[in-house]
């Protein structure tokens, strides 16, 4: 009888076709003379995973090639920029027509103001805001005018929450660094992080302490971190921030470059209903080509130069290509397309819950609208230390088992897989049909 029950819940395990690696090898053979560990950010070495990188050659839709010529679906859209797909028609066009009228001037373009407007409609806490060329560039610009503004030079992160790679940030980080088993970083001196106060996620208790001992500038934080995989706020914990900053004269930043955008139009402050004195933003925005805002209050920003004393520049900020992408994205962002992320996320969700209890494999399935993350442990996660909990060994196996299966995730367990609205039911169920055959073949 209990062989009879395994047979009706465990699905019968098919040899998945073996792919076609030796361009990519070789491609990855080459590159490793020419970069470190053969890639241009870490975690695209595998090393979390093992194996040899894939190489993309063109992406569509919600799915991409590789330099051998298979196919995959894209969980991972460019760790998240891609709403709307690989070579959206409208993006592409968009782009096209930008680079006709010239690539960079390093003077002020008409949509900068245009996207500028667009974002400021939708995020309105950023009253004003600066154009800049990455997610770090962003916090640690804000961080600095948080500083300035408030005359303080400490400030508050929580253990794993990672801000992009500046010295500052990169205590207790999520992301790359927690994924590579890293201290922090070689290379960060003592002198660097010595204003880096680290609490735990989640904990309003510690927070709190951190306030009292400390006269802090500001709070940074994912409100929904991303880069210790995706792990929730718990209920109330945003709006305590709030209050802690509030009482003790300290600005809240919000590092929303991956959840602006994305998990609805205002981001997660609008979701939770907590508004943040400075917000920082990426990857949407951008359309895929490299962008990053930071903003806030108008009188906070008017610390930023020429006006105030607070120091920022770029060559390429406000580059004409990236903002007539983040244009032609953000275009597309209403709340029907919300509403559509939604549903593929809730299908995604139910799908792979099922295959777990069918399976009876021990994990956690987080989602917040389209973006998620299956932790292989038995126990909940709620913060980094949690989350570390997750069985990595466990996950490599899985990320390979999906791969051979055409379908492209993050490698490393400690990061969030995106949904596009290139997606479609059927893309969905495909994925979750996989998922159950490399649940089993991950054992």
């Amino acid at each position: 009888m209990k062989a009879a029950r395994m047979a009706a819940t465990t699905p019968r395990l098919t040899r998945a076709p073996m792919r076609n690696t030796t361009v990519s090898t070789a491609l990855f053979e080459r590159a490793q003379s020419l970069f470190p560990g053969g890639v241009n950010s870490p975690v695209r070495a595998f090393k979390a995973v093992g194996g040899t990188p894939i190489f993309i050659a063109r992406g569509q839709g919600a799915r991409v090639w590789d330099a051998d010529g298979n196919s995959y679906l894209d969980f991972l859209g460019s760790w998240g920029p891609l709403i709307l797909g690989h070579a959206h028609p409208d993006v592409v066009a968009a782009v096209q027509a930008a680079a006709r009228d010239g690539t960079s001037f390093g003077a002020s373009t008409e949509r900068e103001v245009l996207l500028g407007e667009a974002i400021r409609a939708a995020v309105p806490s950023m009253e004003r805001m600066r154009f800049v060329s990455s997610g770090t560039e962003a916090t640690m610009s804000a961080l600095r005018v948080a500083r300035g503004f408030t005359g303080r030079h400490r400030f508050i992160k929580v253990e794993g929450g990672y801000h992009g790679h500046a010295d500052t940030l990169l205590a207790a980080s999520g992301s790359g660094v927690a994924t590579l088993g890293l201290p922090d970083s070689a290379g960060v001196t003592p002198g660097a992080v010595a204003d880096t106060i680290v609490v735990p996620f989640n904990d309003e208790a510690a927070m709190q302490a951190a306030f009292e001992a400390n006269q802090v500038a500001a709070v940074i934080i994912e409100p929904i971190p991303g880069n210790m995989g995706l792990v929730p706020p718990r209920p109330g914990y945003l709006p305590a921030l709030r209050r802690l900053c509030d009482a003790y004269c300290a600005l809240l930043i919000f590092d929303e470059v991956i959840s602006g955008f994305r998990v609805s139009r205002g981001g997660a402050q609008a979701l939770f209903g907590v508004r943040p004195d400075l917000t920082c933003l990426g990857k949407v925005v951008g359309g895929g080509l490299p962008l990053g805002v930071f903003g806030g209050q108008g009188d906070i920003m008017s610390a930023v130069a020429p006006e105030g004393p607070v120091y920022q520049a770029g060559t390429l900020s406000g580059n004409p290509l990236a903002m007539a992408a983040g244009l032609a994205v953000l275009r597309k962002l209403d709340q029907a397309a919300y509403d559509r992320l939604d549903a593929l996320g809730q299908r995604l969700e139910a799908g792979i819950k099922e295959a777990l209890a069918t399976t009876s494999v021990p994990a956690q399935f987080h989602r917040v609208g389209s973006v998620f993350t299956l932790f292989f442990c038995a126990e909940s996660v709620t913060d980094f230390t949690s989350a570390k909990r997750a069985d990595v060994g466990r996950y490599a196996r899985f990320f390979h088992a999906m791969l051979d299966r055409g379908i492209y995730l993050p490698p490393a367990q400690l990061e969030a897989g995106f949904v596009s609205l290139a997606h479609t039911e059927d893309d969905i169920d495909a994925f979750v049909a996989a998922s159950r055959e490399a649940l089993v073949a991950s054992r």
